[in-house]
């Protein structure tokens, strides 16, 4: 396929991406069932339990229906986890999760679900030998009866968690030492169901959803919202106002920059996306939910030795990574403090295991050494070409973007890097994930309206 039909290619899935999707009541029920006996989303339910599986794909429960994904109608949960009628005849969950346990791949990604005093585990749709299995058998001292479960990894809580709630009561289960702790989040409503995304938190509760803290129960400003607005498509309903699908033309990428970690983040105006993995795919947030003193967009990003370096406006911020982002006492700095050069900056790149930041400014690239103190210009090189909007590189070379180019290299060759101008190539399958849904988990329908969940 040449460069072009690529291009092409990946502007139709963009247009196509953001189709309407068909109303739940234009399906016909399946297996006999009469149209009024299968529920409705839209029509303002509380859900009893919601889980991602193994494969990215988010459920909804409802009695003895599910919903895959974000549109689309119900079906028998039978359908899918097969055991869950035929076998044992439970009707429905109370709550369910899927696990994040590093330190147990035998269980990690499986899906949990609980009703009464037992417990359920799933892998591939497919009940496991020895479920179900009475809660406190699994879970030592976590009470029946559950209202809803969510997975907490570390790093966004002190452990591997699992936060269960019930009632007012909120039981934090570490899986390492399978201690529970139990608290109460007075600010937040009682959970029926709950959903972990993108280090992103979500209490259902009626027909709203409310995102917090899970270390606090923090109860983030402007809940509850809710949920038909962002988590499924429904007629009259939705954030996103009278957006429209942007042409492939007007894509401007700001910044790109991946971490130790091997989060890759994406900057355009006053927002981000992070790409963990292809399976949780992407989504735009505002880019002051995670750096607050940053409120007008970014020039640059780069990442080094476990921290983020944000360039806006010759003024450079410099924040811890962690659970949460913290910028570093003293900060921002100007250019020249920092980095001991001047002028705006308009990309920057910092190969893996080296100590050398690449920044651009107009028609030169400038080599700063990051060990020195204070930092040291080691290199000044011209370039073929200017306005560049961002740089990347990576265990796959150098990609530098220009509106809907993309120069691939070499990354052992910054010479060429300088030398070389982009050229039309695939630079959107990078940054179509700004405007396109992720298997299907986009809840909007403008993914830059910076009000979502």
């Amino acid at each position: 396929m040449d460069l072009l039909t690529k291009t092409l290619f990946l502007c139709l899935v963009l247009a196509l991406a953001h189709g309407a999707p068909a109303h739940p009541q234009d399906s016909a029920a399946e297996d006999g069932e009469s149209q009024a006996a299968v529920p409705d989303r839209c029509d303002g339910i509380e859900f009893d339990a919601i889980t991602p599986d193994e494969k990215g794909m988010t459920f909804f429960f409802k009695g003895s229906h599910l919903w895959k994904g974000f549109q689309g109608p119900a079906q028998p949960s039978n359908e899918t986890f097969k055991e869950l009628d035929d076998i044992h005849h439970i009707g429905h969950v109370d709550a369910a999760f899927r696990m994040h346990s590093t330190e147990s791949p035998d269980t990690h990604d499986h899906i949990y679900f609980f009703l009464d005093d037992k417990v359920f585990r799933y892998y591939n749709h497919t009940l496991e030998d020895g479920y179900p299995k009475a809660i406190q058998e699994e879970f030592p001292g976590v009470p029946s009866h559950l209202d809803a479960a969510i997975e907490c990894p570390s790093g966004e809580c002190g452990a591997d968690s699992v936060i269960f709630f019930k009632g007012d009561d909120v039981h934090v289960y570490d899986l390492s030492t399978k201690v529970m702790k139990t608290k109460t989040w007075p600010d937040l409503p009682a959970c029926t169901s709950a959903l972990h995304w993108l280090e992103h938190y979500y209490c259902f509760h009626g027909n709203n959803f409310t995102r917090f803290n899970p270390t606090s129960g923090e109860v983030s400003a402007g809940y509850p919202k809710d949920a038909r607005n962002y988590f499924m498509k429904c007629p009259n309903f939705g954030h996103g106002g009278n957006y429209k699908v942007p042409k492939c033309s007007e894509v401007k990428l700001d910044a790109i920059t991946t971490d130790d970690a091997g989060k890759t983040y994406f900057f355009s105006g006053p927002v981000y996306m992070r790409l963990d993995t292809v399976r949780d795919g992407l989504h735009a947030f505002p880019i002051s939910r995670s750096w607050k003193e940053v409120t007008n967009g970014v020039d640059a990003v780069f990442s080094y030795m476990d921290k983020f370096y944000m360039i806006k406006d010759e003024q450079v911020y410099i924040y811890k990574t962690g659970a949460r982002y913290t910028l570093v006492e003293g900060y921002p700095k100007t250019l020249k403090e920092e980095l001991g050069i001047d002028g705006r900056v308009d990309a920057a790149f910092l190969c893996p295991n080296e100590h050398t930041v690449h920044i651009i400014q107009g028609r030169q690239m400038i080599d700063v050494d990051l060990t020195a103190t204070p930092r040291v210009v080691i290199r000044d090189l011209p370039l073929p070409f200017s306005d560049l909007d961002a740089s990347l590189c990576g265990s796959e070379g150098i990609k530098k973007f220009h509106k809907l180019h993309m120069l691939m290299l070499d990354r052992t060759d910054t010479d060429a890097a300088a030398r070389r101008s982009p050229e039309v190539g695939a630079a959107l399958v990078v940054i179509q994930g700004l405007f396109t849904p992720w298997r299907g988990f986009l809840f909007d329908q403008n993914p830059w309206d910076f009000q979502q969940g």
